[in-house]
Formats: structure tokens, sequence, C-alpha cells
């Protein structure tokens, strides 16, 4: 195969509630039509957050922006064509629905892609705080770490209980190590 260019990411609109089945509908694409070389990956980007039904709370997966799928693809017209012709698309974001692609710092905000060079700086056992996410500001000790996924178990208090949380390594920072950011006492 001739020198290809990169992949890029580029954002998808859709009708609201058919992210997933848009997600499901390009993946069967990419196998059908053996794409894989061109779109090389989807994502629905999710947050944890907390929820209170019933007067009980819990940590519930919610879509960080609804109406919205992202795309790593390699840009033709063909390709094109096929995203925007499956159901519940209504186009690329971008001038015209011409997909643009998206700046390396929104890809980053969007953690759409892991960056490996992360590696933990805490082992199990270790007091951690959470600096990142909907749980900021909690403490909690290190249960289990999964290097593969770069996620860490996080055993927290919670509204009264030990609670087991999953975090990303980028969202906390063990407390006996030194802070980066050491004249963070001033809030605003």
């Amino acid at each position: 195969m001739p020198e290809m260019e990169q992949p890029k990411w580029y954002i998808i609109h859709t009708y609201s509630g058919y992210e997933a089945m848009v997600k499901g509908s390009i993946e069967k694409l990419i196998e059908n039509n053996k794409l894989h070389d061109y779109i090389v990956d989807v994502k629905i980007p999710m947050e944890q957050v907390i929820e209170e039904k019933n007067g009980k709370k819990k940590i519930v997966e919610k879509k960080l922006l609804p109406c919205y799928v992202f795309i790593k693809m390699i840009y033709t017209n063909q390709i094109w064509y096929y995203v925007t012709s499956t159901r519940g698309v209504t186009g690329f974001c971008g001038p015209q629905g011409r997909p643009v692609p998206m700046k390396a710092e929104e890809i980053r905000k969007m953690r759409l892609e892991d960056p490996m060079e992360v590696e933990a700086t805490f082992k199990v056992g270790d007091t951690v705080s959470i600096d990142d996410g909907p749980l900021a500001g909690f403490f909690g000790t290190v249960k289990e770490l999964n290097d593969t996924s770069k996620k860490a178990q996080v055993s927290t208090t919670m509204f009264g209980r030990e609670t087991v949380v999953e975090v990303e390594y980028v969202q906390i920072t063990r407390v006996d190590a030194p802070m980066p950011e050491a004249s963070e006492d001033a809030e605003g």
C-alpha cells in the first residue's frame, strides 16, 4: 500500500439519543467494507457523575457531549459519503458539513487518545488525591492498578460509606509526593 496520510480525529453530529447506534453502525460499516485502514477508531466520550435517585446517590456514566460521536479516520470523499449516509448522522462538524480535523489540544481535553507515556507514580496502598473529574477533591487509597488501561481502583469515603471508584492515572496524585504547583492555596 502506498504511503497514506495519518488518520485524524473528526466530530460527527447525530440525532439525540442515536450516539450508540451511530457508533455501532460505523463499526459494522468498517467490518463489512474492510475500512480498517481508513476508519481507525470511533468513540463516545463518557464521564462519571454522581446522580441522586430516590434519595440514593450512585456513580453513573454519562455522555460528555450528547449528540456527538468522535471518529479517527483518513478523510476521502468515499469515507465522507459512508459516514454521512449512516442512519442517525446529521453530518460532520465543519463548514458546509465538511470535516475539520480536531486540534491536538481538543483531543487531549476529550481524552480521545490515551497518553501512553503516563506511568503510575503510586503503588497499591498509597494515599492519593483525585484532582480531576467529578470526584475532584476526594482522597483515597489505591486498591488496584491496571497499567494496560492506565486506570486505578481507588477506595474513598463517599456519602459516609467506603466506595471503590475507577479513575485514570492522569486524574490522581500521590499525596506524600511533592506537589508540582506549590502555590495553589489561592482559589478563584
